[in-house]
């Protein structure tokens, strides 16, 4: 008989309550006549969340290291066992989750991860699984590491920081009430939804992870347009059902853009600037020259699928 595994079976016990969830959805959306699921996308989320479950491993080993060296190395000494400790950490990774996933909407590498997550067409929890697998090439671990060099013990940084995305799970349905009161310091169903429309008055609003409070203090929260059904999905292009181009058709794009840009200082522009340089870039790579006639681009219609 095998020995008793506790992280093995937390890992599957949260596996069966996502699923379990899930399933309880889907039944609900098709009792309230209400469909939220489309099949063959429902089937590549699946896919490419089977591919980040399988890199998760290799991630944590290399991104353990800068994380442990910046503990070693911390100012203070912050026990995020006590009450005092453990809100203070619960507040600084909702604030630090706040202005990295700001940052991934606006500068392009980081984007390159995250419009993976903002690919589904339709809103249900299963979308909450479509993440990239590139995040820490992109380089979002770097976020929190200040975290563990002033005093927080990695561990507890992950654990906080799993709570947090772990609440966000339940914030991608549309089978959700309205919550009163509680929005205006909570994220919310209601609010999430707002935050993957792809309609032009939601782009780039309610970013917050499990508080929407940093939302409203610095001018990215929004309702939801009145009388108008939302848009999800990346905003041009079609939605594809791949896995891989799921994952890596930004990167393919960027990748593309940057090849075809001559200076360094084009190639880094291309690579960190901001999000919306795509359409532009785009733009001026198939500018037609004096006496020629425009021509399309494969490469400049991919790089439009944004959310920006």
């Amino acid at each position: 008989m095998e020995p008793f595994d506790p992280l093995r079976s937390m890992r599957f016990g949260v596996l069966a309550v996502a699923m379990s969830f899930m399933l309880l959805e889907y039944l609900i959306g098709r009792l309230a006549h209400h469909d939220v699921h489309d099949v063959r996308e429902t089937a590549a989320t699946f896919g490419v969340a089977a591919g980040h479950a399988l890199i998760r491993g290799l991630e944590a080993a290399i991104v353990a290291l800068p994380f442990m060296l910046a503990y070693e190395h911390r100012i203070f000494d912050l026990d995020a066992g006590t009450v005092a400790g453990a809100m203070l950490l619960f507040f600084a990774v909702d604030f630090i989750y706040y202005w990295h996933h700001r940052a991934s909407h606006h500068v392009r590498w980081l984007w390159a991860t995250h419009s993976v997550h903002h690919s589904p067409t339709r809103m249900n929890l299963t979308a909450a699984l479509r993440l990239g697998w590139t995040a820490n090439i992109s380089g979002h671990f770097l976020f929190y590491l200040p975290l563990a060099f002033l005093g927080f013990h990695p561990f507890a940084i992950v654990a906080v920081l799993g709570a947090n995305l772990a609440y966000q799970f339940f914030l991608h349905t549309e089978l959700s009430p309205r919550f009163g009161l509680v929005e205006w310091i909570l994220n919310t169903p209601a609010h999430h939804r707002v935050h993957h429309a792809s309609d032009v008055e939601c782009l780039d609003k309610n970013f917050g992870g499990t508080l929407i409070l940093f939302d409203r203090l610095f001018g990215t929260f929004t309702e939801a347009p009145d009388g108008k059904p939302l848009a999800y999905g990346l905003r041009g292009g079609s939605a594809s059902h791949h896995p891989l181009r799921i994952v890596f058709s930004e990167w393919s794009a960027m990748m593309g853009e940057a090849r075809d840009v001559s200076t360094f200082r084009q190639k880094f522009a291309v690579l960190f600037g901001p999000v919306e340089r795509r359409k532009a870039s785009a733009a001026a790579l198939n500018r037609p020259k004096a006496g020629e006639p425009s021509k399309p681009s494969a490469r400049a219609d991919a790089s439009q699928q944004t959310n920006e």
